[in-house]
């Protein structure tokens, strides 16, 4: 007899607080691919249907709602979390009931867990990137500017390596706002940054303080001409928030940015604007919550089932034709092979993209060998 009952998952992305804004572009994201696969008929005929909480950029409502998902609602998949904190609060749930969580965030790396698995980028796929690129157009003496919780910390460790192993390459400081910062809260620190005259900005300011980063860059008259911000956290989102005046300039470093020309690409954002409009923009977040449910489906349909360690297996080493290109779970960590690019905001607001993979770069997310993988110089000309 042929199970015909629902497949439920469970999806934890915050709709109000300090990343909702990033946050609901990824639950948009894993919503529209759910809807596809429905349309096209499900899992072997089983609609996927989604348990949604809204955790509230909160770390004990991620918990929290995670024990009832697994405990309560029984779903055996996960999609959710953005910021490290949340996904470090989930993973002790999902490791006690051995359920999946899907994460599609890019991240400081240097962990694993059976059962986790990693969509967005690594560090070897985004922050020596953006180090080579960055010191190689600027110069090496850098400011570092973050939100005060795990991940900045730990990626601002990972760039002043990077840094400190290049000739010429130094910190010359290193500062922390809250998560919720406000306006006035950068100030002082873009004071700073035009007193001590780095050669480049790294930010790891997330979610909606971000804006207000560059608006104080802006306020202060500093040029990114000659004195850009780089940033692995700064996507589609953000600049949307800020405005494309305040963002023109200034770099990502991402493996996907909704400017990539395939027919793939286009695709997906067609539909997705058609669906849910220009409010949400898509980004590089989104994209890796759109593809790994898709990702999940195919296991499952290979499987038959959502059992854990069945579908487990089955994931590791899928691949999938991705909006950034083929992407492929590792199946030694976890991760995801994924395409390194660097991107600069133009006047219109959108990344222009000024140096690509042209292969994806397996993950190495405790940077063994920090390859830069294949790069090449885009043709497209910087913005003025």
């Amino acid at each position: 007899m042929t199970n015909t009952d629902p497949v439920k998952v469970g999806v934890l992305y915050s709709q109000t607080g300090a990343t909702s804004a990033i946050e609901s572009s990824q639950r948009l994201g894993t919503l529209m691919a759910i809807e596809e696969i429905n349309e096209a008929g499900g899992i072997n005929g089983r609609e996927i249907v989604a348990i949604q909480y809204d955790p509230a950029s909160n770390l004990h409502q991620f918990r929290a709602h995670a024990e009832r998902l697994v405990a309560i609602d029984n779903v055996n998949v996960i999609f959710g979390c953005y910021m490290s904190s949340t996904r470090k609060a989930v993973i002790p749930v999902v490791e006690k009931y051995n359920r999946i969580l899907f994460y599609a965030t890019l991240y400081e790396g240097f962990e694993f867990s059976n059962n986790i698995i990693y969509t967005g980028a690594a560090p070897n796929q985004n922050s020596v990137q953006l180090a080579d690129y960055m010191m190689s157009s600027f110069g090496g003496r850098v400011y570092l500017v973050g939100s005060d919780y795990i991940y900045p910390y730990e990626s601002n460790r990972i760039m002043s390596d990077l840094v400190n192993q290049r000739p010429g390459g130094s910190v010359v400081a290193q500062r922390y706002v809250p998560l919720d910062a406000g306006a006035r809260e950068f100030d002082a620190i873009a004071a700073e940054i035009r007193e001590m005259q780095p050669d480049f900005i790294f930010s790891t300011v997330v979610g909606n303080a971000t804006q207000h980063l560059y608006r104080a860059y802006a306020e202060a008259g500093l040029n990114p001409k000659t004195l850009p911000i780089a940033s692995l956290t700064t996507s589609e989102v953000e600049v949307a928030q800020m405005g494309a005046q305040a963002a023109a300039g200034h770099f990502t470093a991402a493996p996907y940015f909704s400017s990539i020309d395939t027919p793939e690409n286009w695709r997906v954002t067609d539909r997705f604007r058609a669906r849910f409009g220009d409010d949400v923009r898509p980004n590089a977040c989104w994209e890796a919550a759109y593809f790994q449910v898709h990702m999940f489906a195919n296991a499952m349909r290979a499987t038959g089932t959502d059992v854990v360690p069945l579908l487990m297996r089955q994931l590791l080493g899928t691949e999938f034709v991705a909006p950034q290109g083929r992407v492929r779970i590792e199946p030694g960590n976890h991760h995801t092979h994924l395409y390194p690019r660097i991107g600069r905001v133009n006047s219109k607001g959108e990344f222009s993209i000024v140096r690509a993979s042209k292969q994806a770069v397996a993950p190495d997310p405790y940077l063994v060998t920090h390859s830069l993988g294949d790069w090449t110089l885009a043709l497209e000309a910087l913005p003025d």
